[in-house]
């Protein structure tokens, strides 16, 4: 039974779809916006939104946190702490956003853009 297993597959392996995701999250706060396909721009909202949230407290534990799920990238977690989480001190939550666009040409993906609130 599938009950309380509503996440997208993707047609990986979870350990691939894992990594997909971090790679989407590393590449989002590096950049600040990513163009993707709708179903990675929705299954990497969840994941962003509670990294930015860790990220606002920034202590010594969630740095290292943060750093395990970035495979110990530390250009990525020091631009999370120190550039992007203090700009959603207010906020309590909705970092981000999903901006619906064209169809892909090559196979008719519905494509997307994710980028950070202002």
């Amino acid at each position: 039974m599938r009950h309380h297993n509503a996440n997208r597959k993707f047609g990986r392996s979870s350990n691939q779809r894992h990594a997909l995701l971090k790679g989407l999250a590393a590449s989002l706060i590096t950049h600040g916006r990513i163009l993707t396909t709708e179903a990675k721009a929705k299954e990497l909202r969840p994941n962003v939104e509670k990294l930015v949230t860790k990220a606002k407290n920034p202590t010594l534990a969630s740095r290292r946190l943060l750093l395990s799920g970035f495979y110990n990238n530390e250009i990525v977690v020091t631009k999370l702490i120190d550039d992007i989480a203090p700009r959603y001190t207010e906020r309590a939550g909705g970092y981000t956003r999903i901006v619906k666009l064209a169809p892909r040409k090559g196979d008719a993906s519905p494509m997307a853009l994710i980028e950070f609130v202002q």
